[in-house]
């Protein structure tokens, strides 16, 4: 009778399987393998190794306990399995497109007296499909509350979902299940109220997986809100004065757009001859009666919103301008006029400031010449003392001062 390869292989491990019974006790061998994790599709590599080997055969068996490898020679039939190395310390295999179903403890075996075994778990890693995130409402308005829900499907191990708005993070409800093919499916529901300020914010789920990075799915609010109201002075710049024309423009932004903008006169009715030009309040020729509050009030879908300007009319100028015939030129002829007068002020003051210098250099010189005139009076009045002979020759020389020729005598009889 013929026996076939397949036979034959079977016939020897039978007979080393016998004989390996009454192998002899070894001491010091050690045979050791690792646990393995792989993304399902990714090839896993399986490693037996043995230390101190004394020509003991290594084999790999799989859940099942069929032998994969038996040494280097690989009975079972399935060409996913490569051999990657065989020596007598080492038995290493690769399982290609690694599937849900290959997951288990694999076995390495060691024909020792007794035979040794260690043990290999595979862990197959699903990812989970792409994030499916909805909302229970596409449009919500300010102030609500709404609520987004995200879905991971498929995944093994169950996937961790976390929610981002912009910078801030947010906690969500998760409810996790498993399936009949030991998947499972997480589902995160978030609530939260909107402001105007999450229009257009973007909402992030996020998915932790080990099997994969960067998985997410994005939503961007769409948020309604009343309209946001200033008032703007187009004229006048500064203070409202009696005869000033008033000009104020109302701005109104909201979503949607303010359809309509009205002016009001709180408490009191807007002036008979007011002008109001869309969102534009006009008022000529200001006067006192016209002081309060003005209000502009604009609507949308969402609400009104308004605001206030408070109206005070001050005096007009107490400077009243020169008459003319000719209104154009009034500002031209009012500046010629005024022009000269400053001029003439500053003449006169210089020429006051020249007067009274004048006096002043009159006064000191006139000072200093009678002071001058009076000393040589008394020096001409004492001369014809230096020269008496005796004292009464001098007083009568100081007393006459010179020789006068029609000199009064006297005679006694």
């Amino acid at each position: 009778m013929a026996i076939t390869g397949s036979g034959s292989l079977a016939i020897s491990f039978f007979v080393f399987v016998i004989s390996a019974a009454f192998l002899p006790k070894v001491e010091g061998q050690n045979l050791a393998t690792d646990n393995v994790t792989v993304i399902e599709g990714e090839m896993a590599t399986i490693s037996c190794r043995v230390r101190n080997n004394d020509d003991s055969v290594i084999q790999l068996l799989n859940p099942n306990r069929q032998t994969i490898y038996f040494k280097d020679v690989r009975p079972l039939k399935d060409s996913r399995f490569q051999l990657v190395n065989f020596s007598d310390n080492e038995l290493r295999v690769s399982l290609s497109n690694v599937s849900l179903s290959d997951e288990g403890r694999y076995v390495c075996q060691l024909y020792t007296d007794p035979p040794q075994e260690a043990y290999a778990d595979i862990t197959v890693l699903v990812p989970p499909g792409s994030p499916i995130i909805e909302s229970r409402e596409d449009v919500v308005s300010e102030g609500n509350e709404t609520e987004l829900t995200c879905t991971a499907i498929g995944g093994k191990p169950a996937a961790y979902i976390r929610w981002m708005k912009g910078e801030e993070e947010l906690t969500g409800e998760t409810a996790v299940e498993e399936t009949y093919d030991r998947m499972f499916t997480v589902t995160s529901r978030v609530r939260f109220s909107v402001t105007k300020e999450d229009d257009g914010m973007p909402v992030d789920c996020i998915i932790d997986h080990p099997a994969v990075k960067d998985l997410l799915a994005q939503r961007h609010l769409e948020v309604l809100y009343k309209p946001e109201v200033k008032i703007v002075v187009t004229y006048p710049e500064g203070l409202t004065r009696e005869g000033d024309n008033l000009d104020l423009t109302c701005i109104a932004e909201g979503k949607p757009h303010p359809h309509q903008i009205n002016w009001l006169r709180v408490d009191e009715d807007v002036p008979p001859h007011a002008v109001v030009t869309g969102s534009d309040l006009y008022i000529e020729n200001l006067n006192k009666s016209y002081n309060g509050t003005y209000r502009c009030v604009a609507s949308n879908a969402v609400g009104e919103a308004y605001v206030d300007y408070i109206l005070y009319v001050h005096d007009a100028p107490t400077t009243i301008p020169t008459p003319t015939t000719n209104p154009v030129n009034t500002q031209d002829s009012r500046a010629g006029e005024g022009a000269p007068q400053k001029i003439d002020h500053a003449v006169i003051g210089g020429v006051v400031a020249v007067v009274m210098f004048a006096i002043l250099c009159a006064l000191i010189v006139l000072g200093r010449y009678f002071a001058r005139h009076k000393g040589t009076y008394f020096t001409h009045e004492a001369k014809g003392a230096d020269d008496a002979a005796d004292a009464d020759t001098a007083i009568i020389n100081a007393e006459g001062g010179h020789n006068n020729t029609d000199e009064k005598k006297e005679y006694y009889i």
